[in-house]
């Protein structure tokens, strides 16, 4: 079977994508907050279910306030209970989805969450343009809940 141009486009998005998501992973793993700016596109496109118990859900729309979130939620955890696993790793063109379990204990609270997520992501012209994560709010929330 022949190779179309558009097949080809669509390897290039792929491998770009593929590459700019693994570089997103590693720098969030470092913690590299001015990485983490530099992949983000000026205007972003993040979703993130808004949940007033949860410090560091909040919307945003700027690389600059994506890449801030994960210091945020530096602050407001126990880095050393901080665990997250990808199970699955999917790309197509532009967009990825990673899917796994999360989980961390907040700070103020000693309080533990856990749960799945899934996470959305679009990359154009080497940068992340959406950001959609789903996860385990009432887990987090409750966790951020004072007893």
């Amino acid at each position: 079977m022949p190779i179309k141009s558009s097949d080809l486009n669509t390897s290039s998005a792929t491998d770009t994508t593929r590459h700019v998501v693994q570089e997103f992973l590693a720098a969030r793993i470092a913690g590299d907050v001015e990485r983490l700016v530099a992949l983000f596109a000026d205007d972003v496109d993040w979703l993130l279910a808004e949940n007033p118990a949860v410090p560091w859900i909040r919307p945003r729309s700027t690389g600059a306030e994506c890449a801030a979130q994960f210091t945020e939620l530096a602050e407001h955890t126990v880095a050393e209970d901080a665990r997250a696993s990808v199970d699955t790793f999917l790309v197509d063109g532009t967009d990825a989805v990673l899917m796994g379990n999360l989980s961390g204990t907040v700070r103020a609270t000693g309080k533990s969450f856990e749960g799945p997520f899934a996470l959305r992501l679009t990359v154009e012209e080497g940068r992340i343009t959406r950001h959609h994560l789903y996860e385990n709010s009432v887990s987090i929330a409750e966790a951020c809940t004072p007893s």
